[in-house]
């Protein structure tokens, strides 16, 4: 844990700036031996932070529950149990929005509200919205502000309580099930297949920086994407690798693809 480090990490201004603020939110809790959490990361933004603080002891990778792509990082001092993170105590709230289920709302309607209600987007965890409820998770300072501020998305009335983190509620990924060969499980070629584009335009969304793999930009079209991964591009969607077979008679290799409804 080094903080010039920052400079080597970060590829861009608001990376640095970003760096600095967990650096001292972190270090400020390890020098005191209290309690301490950033706010919510994205996968990219977690994966950066990794990098800055390495094996710092205590440290714990936290998003309200085990499956959550947006994470605190939370140090634990000895004398606490991480089982404290999920306590009434602990950094993150989990608040439910109940709605009349004739309104079908969407991820992009809750944090649309959200954002409407002057909240910062790194105080807003994961959010799953389902048929008459959805369940999110925000930072527990600006918990108390929603529970009170956050009436409505859209034209649709909402009722707001807080749950024990443990009880939230996911929904159910629907896919599709693709099967292709492919001459290489390169990250253009499986672009290419999962969402029905030439593999030109998939290498164009990758160049752009719209790609990336398990929340991580990918800039090279060529760097081979491993089994299990998952592949989001910006504007069309998510897909998972999910199997990698044997080659073909003809040399190409057979693959299982998920494409997220």
């Amino acid at each position: 844990m080094d903080r010039a480090n920052i400079e080597k990490i970060a590829r861009r201004p608001e990376d640095r700036l970003l760096l600095a603020k967990l650096y001292d939110k972190i270090d400020a809790g390890i020098r005191r031996n209290v309690p301490a959490n950033t706010c919510f990361l994205s996968p990219a933004e977690g994966e950066m932070a990794r990098f800055l603080f390495g094996g710092t002891q205590g440290l714990i990778s936290f998003g309200g529950c085990e499956e959550a792509e947006r994470r605190m990082l939370c140090y634990v001092p000895e004398y606490r149990d991480p089982e404290d993170l999920y306590g009434p105590e602990g950094p993150i709230v989990c608040l439910r929005a109940e709605f009349h289920p004739g309104d079908a709302l969407t991820h992009r309607d809750f944090l649309g509200a959200l954002m409407g209600a002057g909240v910062a987007r790194e105080t807003v965890g994961d959010i799953y919205p389902r048929e008459g409820t959805c369940d999110f998770f925000v930072t527990a300072e600006i918990a108390p502000y929603l529970l009170q501020n956050l009436t409505s998305a859209g034209r649709t009335h909402l009722r707001l309580s807080a749950i024990p983190l443990r009880e939230v509620q996911r929904p159910e990924e629907k896919v599709a099930v693709l099967r292709d060969t492919l001459a290489s499980p390169r990250l253009d070629s499986v672009i290419a297949s999962g969402f029905r584009v030439s593999r030109a335009l998939a290498a164009q969304y990758v160049a752009a920086g719209r790609a990336a793999v398990d929340g991580i930009p990918w800039e090279k079209p060529d760097r081979s994407v491993p089994e299990g991964a998952k592949v989001s591009v910006r504007g069309l969607g998510k897909i998972q690798l999910a199997a990698i077979g044997g080659a073909t008679r003809k040399g190409r290799v057979s693959v299982l693809i998920h494409r997220f409804l």
